[in-house]
Order: C-alpha cells, then structure tokens, then sequence
C-alpha cells in the first residue's frame, strides 16, 4: 500500500496557449489535512478536474492510492470522494434517495448500500434528516450531504473544491470541523482547496498555487513565519491586500 492518499508529479495544463498549471508537484500522505491555497484562477479546480479525470493529463503523473490515473483510471478513481465547488445533489430528491443513487452508481447494492447510507449519514450528523428534500437543508447541510455522498464508497481521499463558498460563517466552521473529524476519527485524507486563510491551521500541510505553479509548500507554520500566513501569501503572489 503506498504511503501517500495522493501523489502528483511534474503535472502541466494548457487551454490553448495559456498554461494553467506548470510543473506542479504535491504529495497528500495517508489519514493528512492538506490545504490547497490560492485566489480565483490559481488553478485549483484545473488541477481538480485533472485528479478526477474530467480533464486529461499529458503530462506528469497522478497517482490515487498508489494506482496510476492514465494507467489504470477505474481503480484510481474507485479510491476517491469529490465535492466540487458547485452542487452536485438532486434538489428534488431526498437524502437518502441522492445517496442511494450514488452508491449505485459505484455498484453498491441496495443491501449494503442501506447500511453505508446510515453509516456516513451518522458520520456527517443527518441521521435525523435523511427523508428531507435537498431543498429542506441548509446551505451548510447540503454541503454535509455532499461529504456523505462523497464517503459512500469509502474512498482513501476526499477531495473538497472551495467547499465553504456561499456559507455563512458558522456553516463554514461546522463543515470544517466535519472534515476534520473524519481524518481524527475515519483516517480519511483531505485535499482542501480554498482561497480563505483562517481556515488552515498552522499544523496543516499546505501547498501554494499560483498562476498555476506550486510556490511553496511545507507546514502552514513554517512557511508563515513571523510575518504571519496573510502577509506571506502576499508577498510570494504579489497579490493586493
């Protein structure tokens, strides 16, 4: 088994002549809270949708679980949960009929498929809402419904594109602290795409994407320094405060 939930070699992308990612390089170990920052148009989602293959990577190298995404994509992609930035779940079915279609999807049966439905439900705090309408829940609910469908497979890595955006600040702590719970308790990695600062503690990993190169990556604390994450990332990106 290898040692890292996700690891990313040497990966270029253009659209046209305009590179959205040049070289990038990042590894996620095992059971790891791994923060990808950078404003609008670093390229966190381009390199989201390359992981998940809704883009072809010829370049570079990505490996989920130790399996190679061009050389063997279906196990690759067996091994991961995505909760994109936009929403992803039928609005006019209910929790559980949204988690039953996924797991089907992953080839799940309806038996096991009922015990892994009360089990991430549980572990996303829904149990009690699992009848309700998507259109019922709150923001920060639907996004709690997003990580359970993510989790229905058992994936070894979640990856989580700007999964705060459009919430109100107590939601935005509770999803947080949900994904945090799940690497405490559940073992499962995190890639946590965000352009927001308070969200990465200071014993994170964390990797720098800018105009779609890695500009550094470390512990959050040590790349922050005295000066602080804020007035850090500024200087690397140039970025007006």
């Amino acid at each position: 088994m290898s040692s890292a939930a996700l690891d990313i070699t040497d990966l270029s992308h253009q659209f046209g002549r305009r590179r959205a990612l040049d070289q990038v390089s990042l590894v996620v170990p095992r059971g790891n809270f791994t923060a990808l920052l950078g404003v609008n148009g670093a390229g966190k989602t381009t390199l989201f949708s390359l992981i998940t293959r809704l883009y072809d990577n010829r370049s570079g190298r990505i490996r989920v679980a130790g399996h190679d995404l061009r050389q063997n994509p279906a196990q690759a992609l067996a091994r991961l949960g995505v909760v994109f930035q936009s929403r992803a779940l039928d609005a006019d079915l209910t929790v559980r009929q949204n988690l039953s279609y996924h797991a089907s999807l992953h080839g799940i049966g309806r038996h096991q498929a009922k015990g892994r439905i009360a089990q991430v439900l549980d572990q996303v705090g829904l149990s009690q809402r699992a009848g309700d309408r998507i259109t019922a829940l709150s923001g920060g609910q639907q996004r709690r419904a997003e990580i359970a469908r993510a989790l229905i497979h058992r994936p070894d890595i979640l990856l989580l594109d700007e999964a705060t955006v459009g919430l109100d600040v107590k939601s935005r702590a509770e999803v947080l602290a949900l994904t945090r719970a799940l690497i405490a308790d559940h073992g499962v990695s995190v890639l946590w795409a965000t352009h927001i600062m308070d969200e990465i503690h200071p014993s994170d990993d964390l990797v720098i994407l800018h105009e779609g190169r890695v500009l550094r990556q470390g512990r959050a604390g040590d790349i922050a320094g005295q000066a602080g994450l804020t007035r850090t990332f500024l200087d690397l990106t140039g970025v007006s405060a």
